[in-house]
């Protein structure tokens, strides 16, 4: 077992005020520690999803464990092929080279706090994607920069059968 030592002087406090939000509902992300504030110990970001809303297409982490904890609400929550239900104070943490992927359950809100440890430099993704929603950059652009942040995606029948049954008015 290796041990990771992270190097940091002063506490990390992160007044909700001040966190800077990319994007608005139905997704928004405040941004609250990177891994460079951290010492490399850890990246947390808060997202919060309208009723139903996508949060992560599936992806993996191949240097990081991800850990979701509900807030209030209720997210569906891909873990390899399987796809669960989290209500508030649920955890759930997936070690690196899992595929994950997260949304809100249709009908319901979603308030996640999500960690990645060891921390990766993860702001600038998200606001890379704030880019892609406004039409400043392409959704294939993201494929350029799956190892600078170590996000890689991939299909996940499970994922795509569950999101199915969450569109309203759809037959399978």
């Amino acid at each position: 077992m290796s041990l990771f030592v992270p190097e940091f002087d002063e506490s990390v406090v992160v007044r909700e005020a001040e966190a800077e939000v990319v994007g608005r509902a139905p997704t928004t992300v405040r941004l609250l520690a990177d891994s460079s504030a951290t010492g490399g110990a850890l990246s947390t970001q808060r997202v919060t999803l309208t009723a139903g809303a996508d949060g992560a297409a599936p992806h993996w982490h191949d240097n990081s464990a991800e850990m979701f904890f509900l807030l209030d609400g209720a997210a569906d929550i891909l873990s390899g092929d399987d796809v669960l239900t989290a209500g508030p104070g649920d955890l759930v943490i997936v070690p690196p080279g899992k595929p994950h992927a997260f949304a809100a359950v249709p009908g319901a809100d979603a308030d996640l706090l999500i960690v990645l440890t060891p921390g990766v430099e993860r702001f600038e993704y998200f606001r890379h994607l704030r880019r892609i929603a406004l039409g400043e950059a392409t959704r294939e652009s993201l494929l350029e920069v799956q190892e600078l942040y170590d996000n890689h995606f991939l299909r996940s029948a499970a994922w795509d059968a569950r999101r199915r049954e969450a569109e309203p008015g759809e037959t399978v």
